[in-house]
């Protein structure tokens, strides 16, 4: 339910303010990928998002581009999405969607709720932006090494000894200075465990031009605006089957009958091995 608040209120955001025509006046295409750690593993959900320079104006008719150098306004950003945020889990709270176990069990009660929030209504949040990527290489580059990323990397692991877990982090309130730090074995599962998400969950979204059922048209609307060529992918290879694979390595042909040597294997059926369901699917 948090992480669904976190991930709503930050594109409700983005959308909102774009869409003013005192900031941009435009729909945006963007990408929302959610992240709940941090260097030692800790829980800090997070959301990154990548996003064009500029969106599609509100009738359609025109590309607008954001000024260089500046997006969105960051204060604007940052205080529509503590609001945001913050109406949609008193919303949570009040539909009785929000579970309160161990040390937060207080927080059921509707006035400790209440009152554990009000603070957060006058701190500042921070939404941080970020400069833009060099070009579509980049952003490539980036989404391909991480978006799929894990909470941590083998080659950060530094020993495991007496049950104690050492690794490496990187330290970025110091310059990124690198260093290192060990975990009772327990714990450091605790934490990595943290950050095993709930089956189903989309932590990677689209949203505006970019959203599953709109973005074949409006990319096209965008390219076309842009003066740009929709780019031509060659089609895929076709996957070789198994079978075709191993004659050609070996010469052996699984097809044939491997007593007679002739004739081909026909797959009657799958006989489940005991204990354990048949498998989908009929018999050939």
């Amino acid at each position: 339910m948090l992480y669904n608040i976190l991930l709503r209120a930050t594109a409700e955001t983005l959308r909102t303010i774009a869409a003013d025509p005192k900031h941009l006046g435009a729909e945006l295409g963007f990408i929302a990928v959610l992240r709940t750690w941090g260097q030692t593993l800790c829980h800090h959900p997070h959301v990154h998002c990548v996003v064009p320079g500029g969106g599609l104006a509100l009738d359609g008719t025109r590309w607008i581009a954001c000024r260089p150098g500046f997006f969105l306004p960051v204060r604007v950003l940052s205080r529509l999405f503590r609001r945001l945020f913050l109406v949609q889990l008193q919303a949570a709270f009040a539909t009785g969607q929000l579970y309160f176990v161990d040390a937060l069990e207080a927080l059921r009660d509707p006035d400790a709720f209440a009152q554990a929030l009000a603070p957060l209504r006058q701190v500042e949040w921070v939404v941080y932006a970020k400069p833009p990527f060099g070009g579509p290489e980049q952003v490539l580059d980036y989404l391909g090494r991480y978006i799929h990323r894990v909470a941590i990397a083998n080659n950060r692991l530094l020993n495991i000894d007496d049950g104690q877990v050492r690794f490496r982090w990187k330290d970025y309130r110091h310059h990124d200075r690198q260093r290192t730090m060990t975990l009772d074995a327990a714990e450091f599962i605790r934490r990595s465990l943290l950050h095993v998400l709930p089956d189903g969950f989309h932590r990677i979204r689209h949203y505006g031009f970019l959203g599953n059922r709109v973005r074949v048209m409006k990319l096209a609307r965008c390219r076309h605006l842009l003066g740009v060529c929709t780019p031509v992918f060659p089609p895929p290879t076709p996957r070789r089957d198994y079978r075709d694979a191993y004659e050609a390595l070996t010469g052996v042909s699984l097809r044939a009958c491997p007593v007679r040597q002739h004739g081909q294997m026909v797959w009657v059926a799958t006989l489940p091995s005991a204990g354990r369901a048949p498998p989908r699917g009929g018999t050939r």
